[in-house]
């Protein structure tokens, strides 16, 4: 575990050096997350990349948690490593469904496709990059699948027509209602209970 007090030390020269763009940090079983400003993640990353006592050349991932409740509803969450330090870093911004953060491609060449899977699993929008188009749903497909108002049916189901010898794409329809649970017994079916089970004595039933 990275000592956290070299952890601090690290945070205090990052904010200080970057004051106004990076706003807060926090320490959490030998993890470091740094709160920065959205209009300045470029600096921010450009900073971590080059700065003597960070050297974080590699990028990990760039993600999104969606907070629906919340008026800037998604954390776009940066993961940086220090190959040299043998180190990492986490960078949080915070933006909503339509302000656009700037790409760090040109910091980070390897952004490029993390950028375009959090577009299209979340609907966050990257200003400057080259090709932001969607990368693991399908052409066509309706929404951002990890919003938590993404409903878990989806809105369009997709299947093989073997008359027509292609692929068809149609809305989705459930084929029965949903259906009452007690929650109680997992093994209980509606017409029989097991033996020795405690809700026969009582004369329950399962859905």
């Amino acid at each position: 575990m990275i000592d956290s007090e070299r952890l601090e030390t690290l945070a205090q020269s990052i904010q200080a050096d970057l004051a106004g763009a990076v706003t807060g940090y926090e320490i959490v079983r030998g993890e470091l997350t740094l709160r920065a400003e959205a209009a300045h993640i470029v600096k921010v990353a450009r900073y971590l990349r080059d700065a003597r006592q960070c050297q974080f050349s590699c990028i990990i991932d760039i993600t999104a948690v969606d907070w629906p409740g919340r008026e800037k509803r998604f954390d776009v969450v940066y993961h940086f490593l220090s190959p040299r330090l043998n180190q990492r870093v986490r960078v949080k911004i915070e933006t909503d469904e339509t302000t656009p953060v700037p790409s760090i491609i040109d910091v980070y060449r390897g952004a490029d496709w993390y950028e375009r899977e959090t577009y299209d699993l979340y609907g966050v929008l990257f200003t400057g990059h080259p090709d932001l188009r969607r990368i693991l749903t399908d052409y066509g497909f309706e929404g951002h699948p990890l919003r938590k108002d993404f409903p878990l049916t989806g809105f369009v189901e997709v299947r093989w027509d073997d008359e027509e010898k292609r692929v068809k794409y149609e809305p989705v329809q459930l084929a029965q209602e949903f259906r009452n649970f007690d929650f109680l017994s997992p093994w209980e079916g509606t017409d029989y209970v097991l033996p020795g089970d405690e809700k026969a004595k009582a004369g329950g039933k399962g859905a």
